[in-house]
């Protein structure tokens, strides 16, 4: 089920509260109890933009760091230590703790140890295939306390991972879900990515509306649905490999970030791109611009 709190208050921020969130959570862990204080320091946002946020900003920082882990003797390091303190603390978290502690993703940590594990089981470099079975199912690994720990680190992570990764593509399916129901409950009659798939097209919004309507007083052609925060690196990033393609093809359309925005970003809505949080409540069909532009005026 989607959260109503997400529903319950707006979540488009300025500019200024988005910075101050973000540089709180700059020496952050992507654990759950991280997302905890962050929740606490700022509860009057809704958890998942909190979290939305917070996403987007370690994977930032992860790309500016990720290549010192992937160094052949730090890989080495990091694996010799988790041997000797897996062997010296059989019960206790070690993987998750020494990714805290030099600050990667327990997953992607996860990935490096059992990559390197599996590279003495096999002989060589393992198949992707069986890295990502055995991440997506730890009971796969022969070494138990390897498993263990992988499990640990795949449960704990907020940010990557096959846990995250699941969770993600629910969560986009069921706004996606949402977004139909929402448009049906208007009697708005439209065509669904699987149906413009169908027809032949390639790179498609989520919604095509057959007939537009207009929002805010603005035309509206095409609906893309995005269960995330709209942040000014991931914004550029779609209106460039996505929203200018759909205005191009389709015409002016609406953007629905459903964990928030920021709101200097909606400055495009002359151009043909509207930016929302949820789902328009004041939306104009040409059926009732026709009613509105027939109706008798009351004399002057």
């Amino acid at each position: 089920m989607i959260h109503t709190e997400a529903n319950q208050r707006t979540m488009k921020l300025s500019r200024a509260e988005y910075k101050a969130i973000v540089r709180w959570t700059e020496h952050l862990r992507p654990t759950r109890q991280c997302m905890k204080m962050l929740k606490e320091q700022f509860p009057n946002h809704s958890q998942s933009t909190l979290l939305s946020i917070f996403s987007l900003e370690y994977q930032k920082r992860t790309k500016r760091t990720i290549s010192r882990h992937h160094a052949p003797e730090v890989i080495e390091s990091h694996y010799q230590r988790y041997l000797s303190e897996a062997k010296a603390h059989p019960t206790a978290p070690v993987l998750l703790q020494l990714a805290n502690e030099v600050d990667l993703s327990p997953a992607l940590m996860a990935r490096l140890i059992l990559d390197r594990f599996l590279q003495d089981l096999e002989g060589g470099m393992p198949s992707k295939t069986l890295l990502n079975s055995m991440l997506k199912e730890p009971s796969l690994i022969p070494d138990l306390l390897l498993a263990n720990n992988i499990y640990q680190c795949t449960i704990n992570d907020c940010c990557y991972g096959p846990l995250v990764d699941c969770i993600k593509h629910a969560i986009g399916q069921e706004h996606e879900v949402l977004l139909c129901d929402k448009l049906k409950e208007r009697n708005l009659s439209f065509l669904d990515e699987n149906q413009l798939r169908a027809k032949g097209y390639d790179k498609t919004p989520d919604i095509i509306l057959e007939v537009p309507v207009a929002v805010e007083g603005h035309i509206v052609h095409w609906i893309e649905s995005k269960a995330s925060f709209g942040d000014d690196h991931s914004h550029r990033t779609y209106l460039n490999e996505q929203f200018w393609s759909y205005w191009n093809r389709f015409g002016p359309g609406l953007v629905i970030y459903w964990y928030g925005f920021i709101g200097e970003l909606d400055c495009q809505r002359d151009r043909g791109i509207l930016l929302k949080d949820c789902f328009p409540t004041d939306i104009v069909t040409l059926c009732h611009a026709s009613q509105q532009e027939r109706a008798p005026r009351a004399p002057e």
